[in-house]
This record gives C-alpha cells, structure tokens and sequence, in this order.
C-alpha cells in the first residue's frame, strides 16, 4: 500500500542527509523522503507519524478544533507542493512554497496551542532538512527555527471573532455591495473575466469552490484562507494593482464574519452585482421568476429541443449568453436550466404559449432592442417560428438534457444522425480549422490515412504513416480489453480520429494555448481530446523521433481515446487512467520518473477529503492522471477484474455511465473512490 512506501522511504532520512545530494538520482530520493513524503492527513485532521520518526505522550494530541485543522492542512500543502517542484528541478518554486509555509507556522505560533504545536511539528522537521538541501541549490530561505512547545493547553482554540489585528470586526460586510466590488477591480482581469492560473472566480459559487490546488476561503478562518493569504504577502494581485489596508481589513471582516452571500444568486456574475439591489432585506427588482418546469416528451411533439431548437441557440447567442465572459441582461443560457432561470426581466419561456415568451418576442424585435445583438444578422422567420412551436408544444425535454451544456446537447444530436463518412469529413474540417488557429500553414499541411485515424501535420509523409502505424498498434492493444464495436473498421470511433502531430514542443504548446485555451504541463509530449464530434491526439513528433518514441508518445492517449468512446458520458479521469494503463504507458524502467509519480501520488491522495473533490476536478493535470492511472490499476486487478469488464459491457450496450459502473462495480464511482482512498490511507 501507498502508506508502507511513506514508511519504508521515511527511514531514509537520517542516511540520505548523509549522501551528496546535488546527484540528480538522490536529489529526486530526497524530496519524496524529505518533503512529498510527508505524513497523509487522517480523517480526524491530525498528522499520523511516519514509521521512525519519534514519538511521545504529549504528541498524541485530542482532535484538533475546525481552525487548526485547517491551518494544518495549509501548512501541509505548501511542504508537499514544495517537495514536487524540488522533484522536477524547479528549485525557486519549491522555495517559494516554503517561505509560505513558514509564513503560516510564524502566524499559527501566535495562538500558543500546544496541540496545533504537535500538528506542525513533523512538518516543521522536514521543513529544517529542506532549507538545507535548497541551499545547496542556491536559494535563499528565512531562518526557520522549529518554535518552542506552548504549555498544554485545556480548551479548545477559540474560534476567530476579530481580524488579525486585534480590533472587532463589525456586522453586516455585504459580499454584493462591499466585497464583490474589491475583487471585480483587483482580481478582475485575471481570476473574473479571465482564468488566471486555471483559477476563475466569475461568479461566488466558483470563488467558494477554489482552484483545483483547493479552497481559497475558509468561512470564519482568515488565517487558513488563502484567498486573504496571497493578498497579504503581496504575491496577488500581480500586474501593479494593490488591495489598500481598508480594503483588506474588509476582505478579512467579511471571511470572520463567515464569508456569507447576501445576493439572490449565488452562480451570478460577480460584474452583474450591484450595491444596495441585493441584501436579505432589500431584494433585487424585478425580482427573478421560479424557474420554469418542463415536461418530458411524449413523441407527439414536431419539434425536437435537441435537433432543432439548440443548435439555433448555440449559433446565435455564444458570446452574450452562452460561453460569455460577461452575460447580458442576466441570461445565461450555457444550459437549458440556466436559461429557465431567466435574467434580470424574468423568465424568457412561458411553456404552452411561444408568442408570448420574451425569448420569442426579443428575436422578433416586438419587445425592446432586436436579439441577437451585436451586428448579428436576425433568425428567419421559420427559425423563430421553430423555438415559437418547441415552447407552445409545452417545452418538452428528456429530463437528463435540462443540465447539458446547449453545446454538447447539439453536438450530440448531430452526431447521432450522422453516417460515420460525414463524421470523418466534418472532424477533417475541424482539422484545418484548429490547425489554421495554431498558426499552421495549411497549404502545407499532410494528411495520411489508416483504417481508424486519420493523421494530420506538416511534416514528412513518412512520419505521419509511422504515427498511424503505432497509432493502429496502441488500439489493437487496447481492444483486447474492450467490447468489439460493430460495422466498419472506422466505425470504433464513429468515424476516424485524428491524430495532430505537431513537430516541436513550441508548436505543441501553442497548439493547446490557441486551440483549447489551457497550458499542459511541462512534461506531456502528447494528450487527447473528445466530445463526440471532436475526437484526436494531439502528439509532438517530427523526422529526429524515432519510432520507439513516437510509439511512447501515442500509445496511452490513443488508449484513452478507445476507451472514453465505447459509451455515454465516460468521465476523463476514467478513460485516462483506464488508458494508460492497459496500454502500459508509463515506462517502469525510469526510477527518477517513476519517483516523480510516486510523489505526485502521495500528494495526490494527501491533498484529497473525498472522492469527490477528486471526481470534482479539484486536482491539477498531473496529480489526477496520476491518480487515475492508480485507481484505473485497482479496477485491472484480479478482484474487480470481472466487475470492470461488466461496466464496459454495460457502456457498449448504452447505459449511461453512473448507471454502468454501478451497476458492474456494485457501487457508484464517488463510493469506489472513497473506498480506495481509505485503502491506500
């Protein structure tokens, strides 16, 4: 288990400090000892010691109170954040992450508890050894002495009813018309209109949610909060913009205070709220009607919301409704839910009579200004006419739609019309079309054909055939483990994958950054992408790759991509895990690499309270195919061999997901992962 490699490699320490640590193979030894290994955060919220590590009485402590749990749990992830980046070489960043939690444990030592003291102290311990070993590589840390122990302490650590300061804070700090307003100018550029470091924060659900590193705001703990954190050290907001002392000491009221909202809606746009409209007592006007109900379909219905009636909405109002930074008038309509809610008018659907619905009514110009807006050209009469008859016939929609997002509920229903032909010719298309927003040469672009991908890149003909090659290999290893799809070769996929090959790391990064608007990881030479429609590998290869490496680059993403087809809804982490493991994409013979995984697995797990923040995304890129490659192999093993390969038969014969593990597992995925996470605690 997870916990005996924690035990096994703790009794290292005293020998490693021993060794010279500038060699590259014990530099890597040591951070997984020193820093990733550190202890794993128990359900109670203190810290089991690892095996060697001396303990006594006054260390086994009662449970720690709300506030110092989550003091520890800072303290904590900083040391194994810092750990993971001294595994990769990134030095000043592992730096960095200590000087934070040194910062904190100077704060913590202000309450004078003796068992937040105890908390600490393995961390504190492995924090002196690390200073070290930073030094040796030229970065310069605080001094850091491991505090004195504060006589025992009998009552609990009061919960905090001040700021840091010392003064009392005062009642009432509205979120909607004092805080949101500091965050919408210090943070807005980056975290609100703008994702910043994968952290966005348009709305309070999200800024409450956190990034996928964790929780930003503690809800009555200002010290844990590392919303107040960053703010305090100067480290946000970048880019000149500073947060003056009152705005601070607002900010820190508002979190003591218990971080509430005081809006009508929780999922609004920060930029949409307005002081004094919002309060308990003084309700937004006019105030948002319940959302709308809808009725399933009973088959007598001519127009279809799916087939029909989304696509026309996806075409016309991306950029003001859906997919905008900034909704106008209110109306989100990413989902059908969404637009149910209605905007700052009220409800736009009145179900039974589409004449008189604002949706209606707005895209024939009879109430206020013409939709859509912007110089776009209006709907034809028959099109409204269609979104008129879709609400008069009572708004009728399969209940499992209503939470889709509009855009993959029209890519669905296109792809379930479609002929495996205009499948291929449509993501051909798509092809040029991102490879023309990465900034490629078209004119250029090749393009070779096997039986189940088609491959894509300007480079030589010849390399394209030996990434279609290894390409066709990865899936014929991978349908050994999968139900035999039916019909044609190419209809595996519902068509053929495509398969980017871009030449060098540049091109591959910029290809991510301008086609899907995210940065991968420094590591990935290759990753996949599907949503029906879209389905391809995006791979680094070029004339200097050999064909052992393109074959390393392509196998485990191809086998990713075989998997997350076979069914509806198959999660990422599912189909990455699965992927990479029955093809073996992960070399065993790396031990600095395979060290490296060991130690993003064991922050992984320490970072996690539940499978749910796991299945939430909570993690970053590499901790969560790190860990879903680990519980992919626990699905593999003998036990739960026959469940699993029931789950992909259940997927193969159209069982959404949920309802396919469930029913082969026994247990629902958030069950499952619970379950391994306790196993390997």
């Amino acid at each position: 288990m997870l916990v005996t490699m924690i035990q096994v490699v703790s009794k290292g320490i005293s020998i490693v400090s021993k060794w010279n640590v500038r060699r590259p193979a014990l530099r890597v030894f040591a951070a997984v000892t020193l820093l990733a290994g550190t202890a794993l955060v128990s359900f109670s919220g203190g810290i089991a010691p690892a095996v060697g590590q001396e303990t006594n009485p006054r260390t086994v402590a009662k449970p720690l109170d709300a506030r110092s749990r989550t003091i520890v749990q800072s303290v904590d992830r900083q040391v194994k954040r810092a750990g993971a980046a001294y595994a990769g070489g990134d030095y000043e960043t592992s730096g960095d992450a200590l000087r934070k939690a040194i910062k904190q444990i100077e704060v913590a030592g202000n309450a004078e508890s003796s068992d937040l003291h105890d908390a600490l102290l393995p961390m504190m311990r492995r924090i002196v050894n690390a200073r070290a070993m930073l030094e040796l590589e030229g970065v310069t840390l605080p001094p850091f002495r491991i505090p004195e122990r504060p006589k025992a302490t009998t009552e609990p650590m009061a919960e905090s009813s001040s700021d840091p300061s010392g003064q009392p804070s005062t009642d009432g700090v509205s979120f909607v018309s004092e805080v949101a307003p500091i965050l919408v100018d210090k943070c807005g550029s980056c975290h609100i209109r703008g994702s910043k470091g994968g952290f966005a924060m348009p709305t309070f659900a999200k800024l409450m949610e956190g990034p996928p590193e964790g929780v930003v705001v503690f809800p009555g703990d200002v010290i844990a909060s590392r919303l107040i954190e960053t703010i305090e050290t100067g480290d946000m907001p970048r880019g000149g913009g500073k947060v003056s002392k009152e705005q601070l000491d607002t900010l820190k009221q508002w979190v003591t205070q218990g971080a509430k909202f005081d809006g009508p809606d929780p999922t609004a746009m920060l930029t949409s709220l307005k002081s004094g409209e919002a309060t308990p007592d003084t309700p937004a006007t006019p105030e948002p009607d319940q959302p709308t109900m809808v009725g399933k379909p009973t088959g007598n219905e001519t127009v279809s919301f799916s087939k029909d009636v989304a696509p026309l909405l996806v075409e016309n109002c991306t950029g003001c409704h859906l997919d905008a930074m900034q909704t106008r008038g209110g109306l989100r309509m990413d989902t059908l839910a969404q637009m149910l809610r209605g905007g700052d008018s009220g409800s736009v659907m009145k179900p039974g009579d589409g004449e008189a619905s604002l949706l209606v009514q707005k895209l024939r110009g009879s109430a206020g200004d013409r939709m859509p807006a912007g110089g776009r050209p209006p709907l034809s009469d028959n099109d409204i006419q269609l979104i008129s008859t879709w609400i008069s016939e009572g708004a009728k929609v399969d209940e499992a739609l209503v939470q889709t997002p509009m855009k993959v509920v029209t890519a669905q229903a296109w792809l379930s019309a479609a002929a495996s032909s205009e499948v291929s010719q449509r993501r051909a298309e798509i092809a040029e079309d991102e490879f023309r927003l990465a900034g490629a040469d078209v004119n250029r672009l090749q393009n070779h054909q096997s039986d189940h991908f088609a491959v894509w890149g300007e480079v030589s003909p010849a390399t394209l055939e030996t990434v279609a090659e290894s390409a066709e290999a990865a899936l014929q290893q991978a349908r050994k483990f999968l139900p035999k799809a039916d019909g044609s070769p190419e209809d595996f996929f519902h068509g053929k994958a495509s398969i980017y090959v871009l030449p060098k790391r540049y091109d591959y990064s910029e290809f991510a950054k301008m086609v899907e608007g995210r940065s991968v990881p420094a590591e990935w030479q290759s990753h996949w992408k599907y949503d029906g429609i879209r389905a391809y590998v995006a791979v680094v290869a070029s004339e200097r790759a050999s064909e052992e490496e393109i074959a390393g680059r392509v196998v485990a993403p191809v086998a990713s991509l075989a998997v997350v087809s076979r069914g509806e809804g198959v999660p990422r982490w599912f189909a990455q895990g699965l992927g990479t493991a029955i093809s073996g994409g992960e070399s065993k013979r790396d031990r600095n690499a395979n060290m490296r995984r060991q130690a993003e697995l064991v922050t992984a797990v320490g970072s996690l309270k539940s499978g749910k923040d796991f299945l939430n995304g909570k993690l970053p890129p590499e901790r969560a195919d790190r860990m879903a490659v680990a519980i992919a192999e626990s699905l593999l093993s003998r036990q739960n061999r026959r469940g699993f390969d029931a789950v992909l038969r259940n997927l193969q014969s159209g069982q959404p997901f949920p309802q396919a593990f469930q029913a082969g597992m026994n247990m629902t995925p958030i069950a499952y992962v619970d379950a391994w996470l306790q196993w390997v605690k």
